[in-house]
């Protein structure tokens, strides 16, 4: 069986090496130059299981109101005339109530914890490395009011098996040791002790390799033109430069862009873009940086370590399809690095990046099959790409090979938006 995977992202590679893994005979089709070039390059490097949860929660609305006006705000919304921004906006806030929040939750934390039991797996499989550490992340809390908000959190957390503990100042500073410089500037903080950190791009490339010993054909520089369509089937996927590709079945991982290719046939799907930032830097003195994650929920920006360096990653910006990496644009992450963390890395020679999150406005992903009986989603899964590539990846394998996956894709397909 011949299988075009449309996307050479983290989802897109982890999907090939399922499929290749059953058998298949798989090729990748990319724009880029090589494998995880775009979302999956500088994200905040976080396997966020314990924080799976949808964006989209009771209270949000008010709460984005305030970050409008924070002097470091976490989102950003530039008003642009586009209706697609606008509906998706609006489905967003519908799904901000208590039912709506407690069945996306379990939707994506079901595809979170198949992603966090999987994953182990392909590691000891492949022998890969990508930085990675099992220290778990702190959710670091400035103020009082914070630190007894995150009740509700403690009890999500209890529901869906998910360890934990809750620090006062002193054990925050016990896990993250480098806190002691400033701790006057938290109360206390809420470990996930579940979370794993590793580098997106090093495990994608590294997986990459791996895939093309197994015989999975990688075509880099192939912008997609469109999905060719005919008696209700896909027949192949025309590209700019080596015109049409063919195979038995189709699987697209293009993330922010996949509601593009797939509008042309008749599949909408409220995937959108949602830009964030961040910045790398060396770490200077072990002593004084991060063992971790710490992630600032006052700026809702993500530390992590990342061998010898350290990733700094957050904000929000709704501006549509904009890549461009302005002069200010990283000012909050560099912020809470050097507040937090003033002595562990050289913030002079950071390098700051920008990449597009594949949100939905219920923040489940879209997995599985379509209205075309050859032609498989995987994409939507906005921050937690990284979080969820491994489950998701071998539970889209799993249906495009006729195998029973391991997980319900209740929910998940894009027949919850009536395609």
């Amino acid at each position: 069986m011949r299988v075009v995977v449309m996307g050479a992202g983290v989802i897109g590679v982890t999907t090939a090496y399922y499929l290749a893994r059953q058998g298949a005979e798989v090729t990748v089709l990319d724009r880029q130059a090589g494998p995880g070039l775009e979302t999956s390059y500088a994200n905040a490097g976080e396997l966020s299981y314990g924080m799976t949860s949808p964006w989209a929660a009771p209270g949000i609305p008010m709460k984005a109101i305030k970050w409008l006006f924070m002097k470091r705000r976490p989102l950003f919304i530039w008003p642009l005339i586009s209706p697609t921004m606008w509906k998706w906006g609006a489905q967003m806030v519908m799904n901000c109530n208590e039912e709506s929040y407690a069945i996306n939750k379990a939707r994506m934390v079901r595809v979170s914890n198949y992603s966090r039991d999987c994953m182990p797996d392909l590691i000891a499989e492949t022998g890969i490395e990508y930085d990675g550490r099992e220290q778990g992340t702190l959710q670091l809390f400035r103020t009082e009011k914070q630190l007894k908000g995150s009740k509700a959190d403690q009890e999500i957390l209890a529901q869906f098996d998910s360890p934990y503990e809750v620090l006062d100042r002193d054990g925050c500073i016990a896990v993250e040791p480098a806190l002691a410089e400033v701790k006057g500037k938290f109360v206390g903080g809420l470990r996930l002790l579940a979370d794993r950190t590793g580098d997106c791009r090093m495990f994608t490339m590294a997986l990459a390799d791996k895939c093309a010993e197994m015989g999975v054909e990688f075509q880099y520089g192939q912008s997609i033109r469109g999905i060719a369509v005919e008696d209700g089937k896909v027949i192949g996927v025309d590209t700019e430069m080596a015109g049409r590709i063919t195979g038995d079945k189709y699987v697209c991982a293009l993330g922010s862009y996949a509601p593009m290719v797939l509008k042309p046939v008749g599949i909408r799907l409220p995937v959108y873009p949602v830009k964030g930032y961040s910045v790398t830097l060396p770490v200077t003195d072990d002593a004084f940086a991060p063992q971790s994650t710490i992630m600032d929920e006052t700026h809702k920006v993500a530390i992590t370590r990342l061998g010898d360096r350290i990733r700094v990653a957050g904000t929000a910006e709704i501006a549509g399809y904009s890549g461009r990496l302005g002069p200010h644009a990283t000012d909050t992450v560099r912020h809470v690095i050097s507040d937090l963390f003033p002595k562990g890395g050289d913030i002079s020679k950071a390098e700051g990046w920008t990449g597009l999150r594949p949100m939905t406005p219920d923040g489940t992903p879209v997995m599985g099959a379509t209205r075309y009986d050859n032609l498989y989603l995987n994409t939507g899964h906005g921050t937690l790409g990284w979080t969820m590539a491994c489950g998701s990846g071998r539970a889209v394998a799993d249906v495009v090979c006729g195998k029973e996956p391991e997980i319900s894709f209740d929910g998940l397909t894009a027949a919850r938006y009536g395609q």
